[in-house]
């Protein structure tokens, strides 16, 4: 079936760490201090910084400062206030900015350039020239295909509270 074979880690690329990665990483050097950062917002659970290669000037990253490889991994105590601080965020950067919109982006393991949680606010307004391609598309090749995929997905779902239950 499509979809179900995954890269072998011989062709892994540099963006790309594997998960429970324990290599120290660059964001757990700025929250601690050992590496500077343009801050602008921090407290108990999460920093937020300029992106030192912004796509457009006020690009910020914000990340929790408990170490977090993957947005599946964040613990539920951190949910809201991860929820509540990056829309006040994504509100500042384009009032800041005088932006018409934002780009959020979250990477998971793959164009994950360093193993930790990080949410890229990026000023949007009309006409900016970014081209944001989320391609090629790979369409399901019969209506049964796509019921089997979704099928998979929900026993997937339907999988850790059935192992949670016993």
């Amino acid at each position: 079936m499509p979809g179900t074979t995954s890269r072998p880690k011989a062709e892994s690329r540099a963006a790309f760490s594997q998960r429970g990665s324990t290599e120290k990483c660059a964001f757990c050097a700025i929250v601690t201090g050992e590496a500077s950062a343009r801050e602008v917002y921090r407290d108990d659970d999460f920093v937020a910084f300029l992106d030192a290669h912004p796509v457009f000037l006020g690009h910020v990253l914000m990340v929790p400062t408990r170490h977090v490889q993957t947005y599946d991994e964040l613990p539920e105590d951190l949910a809201g206030p991860w929820l509540r601080t990056s829309q006040a965020l994504v509100r500042a950067v384009e009032s800041a900015m005088d932006a018409d919109g934002s780009l959020l982006i979250v990477n998971n393991v793959v164009s994950q350039s360093v193993p930790h949680l990080h949410l890229h606010v990026i000023p949007r307004s009309k006409g900016d020239g970014l081209r944001f391609w989320l391609g090629p598309r790979h369409a399901y090749a019969t209506p049964e295909e796509a019921d089997a995929v979704a099928a998979r997905i929900r026993a997937a779902l339907a999988a850790p509270a059935t192992a949670s239950a016993g």
